[in-house]
């Protein structure tokens, strides 16, 4: 079957030359600049692949074990580093997934695993998170949603794109609700790392052989252009099978990729990096909690990690139709609307992008649109 657009990207793709003047919805940390890494790159390096090993750098997949707490636990032959954590899941989903399969997935979610289930023809399961519950992954709901015959459960955490959390107690009783089965449990942790009042939860990859942990140096390290993920898991069948898709698809890693990755997360700068993305993340979520606590036209769960989260608007006001308005003169400010998670009463904000994403210049500008929106009775046609 054909692989169908997804409202969230068909969005992006109708807005990307807006030129908004403001966003509220920066999903990743602040980017640094290739000169942050020239002194540690070598003019000479060649331009090929890493001529080392198909599955990435070495020692890059050593790093990448190190920051999922897995060294020990993993080894690097566990790892396959990939074009972000999106060839990851895919990877792994297209090898694991056939049609006619089942496929548990939470909703609100990340919308790649539907999209690409509903091409392979499988059965889709979805367990719904509640904002009254605070997000949380119901888990008496998701065990009665995983039933014998489940082949793959994919889930994200933290939580795309609420910033709900699963605890360790928590992860452990996913995993036992998937192992009961047999199932593959497909865990994206692109947000990892950066949580706002808990403690990192266990990689699922260290605590389930059929366990399969996913990231990227996009979200936490601002690095999203580097196009660099990786795959973790014990099954040594998986990762080959994902390997040889691979190899018909992307291929191999880019090699600049994989060396500005390496220096990335080597652990010294690595915990500096995240230092500061914790920081910065942590000051734009307290300007942006006080802001809705000021005002009386939004309301919202505050995400207890990653960069995102959703707001409730009023009854009656579509997040769509909302989102083209904002974009508009004389707002010029974008924001994904909720309606790209199936919450038409929803819009994403996000506290990325560290100083330079002036969260105070994009509030100001929602604030005076939702006013005058909400005034004028709902026009996607501007001001």
């Amino acid at each position: 079957m054909k692989v169908e657009i997804h409202s969230l990207f068909e969005y992006l793709l109708e807005t990307t030359n807006a030129a908004p003047e403001a966003i509220v919805g920066f999903s990743l940390s602040a980017s640094p600049c290739l000169g942050d890494y020239l002194a540690e790159l070598d003019p000479a390096q060649s331009l090929d692949w890493n001529g080392r090993d198909f599955r990435g750098l070495p020692e890059l997949r050593n790093h990448v074990l190190a920051q999922a707490g897995l060294t020990g636990i993993c080894t690097a032959a566990d790892v396959l580093i990939t074009a972000g954590a999106a060839e990851a899941n895919y990877l792994s989903i297209m090898q694991r997934l056939q049609p006619g399969d089942r496929i548990v997935l939470e909703t609100p979610g990340w919308p790649q695993a539907e999209v690409l289930a509903k091409a392979k023809g499988a059965e889709i399961v979805k367990v719904t998170r509640n904002e009254a519950e605070g997000w949380r992954l119901p888990l008496d709901r998701f065990a009665a949603a995983v039933t014998p015959g489940t082949r793959m459960i994919f889930l994200t955490n933290p939580n795309n794109p609420t910033g709900a959390l699963l605890s360790a107690a928590e992860m452990a009783e996913v995993v036992a609700i998937a192992a009961r089965v047999g199932a593959w449990l497909l865990v994206d942790e692109v947000y990892a790392g950066l949580e706002w009042d808990s403690p990192r939860a266990p990689s699922v990859a260290g605590l389930y052989e059929r366990g399969i942990t996913t990231g990227s140096v996009s979200k936490a390290l601002g690095l999203q252009g580097l196009r660099t993920g990786w795959m973790i898991c014990r099954d040594v069948g998986h990762v080959q099978d994902c390997l040889i898709m691979r190899e018909n698809s992307s291929e191999i890693m880019n090699i600049m990729g994989e060396i500005i990755a390496e220096i990335a997360l080597r652990p010294q700068r690595y915990a500096q990096a995240l230092d500061r993305a914790r920081q910065e993340g942590a000051a734009n979520l307290a300007q942006l909690n006080q802001w809705i606590a000021g005002q009386g036209l939004l309301s919202w769960q505050p995400p207890r990690a990653g960069l995102i989260g959703l707001a409730a608007l009023q009854d009656g006001v579509d997040s769509e139709d909302f989102a083209r308005f904002l974009l508009a003169d004389p707002y010029r400010t974008f924001l994904l609307p909720g309606s790209a998670y199936d919450l038409p009463g929803h819009i994403r904000l996000g506290v990325g992008g560290g100083p330079a994403a002036k969260i105070g210049k994009g509030l100001e500008r929602l604030s005076r649109a939702l006013g005058d929106y909400v005034r004028k009775g709902g026009s996607s046609g501007g001001a």
